[in-house]
């Protein structure tokens, strides 16, 4: 009888285990390659003075999760050596993406600004959160970065890359 009690606290340790693992897979959505952010706008003839980003997030499988972006918009501040947030219209708020049913969902914002002398350099930084009514059960944070192919808004079309200048 021990080796019956043995056998099934193991089989009952091991599908635990499993529960567990399936229980995480919120979490583990945010390190897999539809997680990413990228500009895809960058000063064009069709856009001027603007910088368009463009984002991916996995969904969980579960349409009671709901997704959401925020795009925030950085300059970089040549004597300091740093990234600064943009702090007058660089910011979407908390833009609604969809279900977290989907394998992924897209979305973006555009930027426009008039450098006032000079040129900027910016780039984008995505939040992004996942949400089963008022709790966010998962947070993650991506800054833009080149390579990735967004389905909608770039321009030139198939464009992406880490940052934009925008000359004056």
């Amino acid at each position: 009888m021990p080796a019956l009690r043995t056998t099934r606290a193991l089989v009952t340790l091991i599908f635990s285990a499993l529960l567990a693992a399936g229980a995480a897979a919120p979490a583990q959505a945010a390190t897999t390659d539809r997680l990413w952010a990228t500009v895809n706008v960058c000063d064009t003839v069709k856009n001027p003075d603007t910088i368009g980003l463009r984002a991916s997030m996995p969904g969980t499988g579960s349409s009671k999760v709901k997704m959401y972006m925020r795009f925030r918009v950085e300059y970089f501040v040549a004597r300091d050596q740093e990234w600064k947030p943009v702090r007058k219209g660089g910011d979407s708020g908390w833009v609604p993406v969809g279900s977290g049913k989907f394998v992924a969902r897209e979305s973006g914002r555009s930027f426009e600004f008039s450098p006032a002398a000079g040129n900027i350099l910016l780039r984008g930084r995505v939040s992004y959160e996942w949400r089963r009514g008022q709790k966010v059960i998962r947070r993650a944070v991506r800054r833009t970065e080149a390579g990735h192919e967004s389905s909608a808004g770039a321009d030139p079309k198939g464009f992406s890359a880490a940052e934009c200048l925008i000359q004056k």
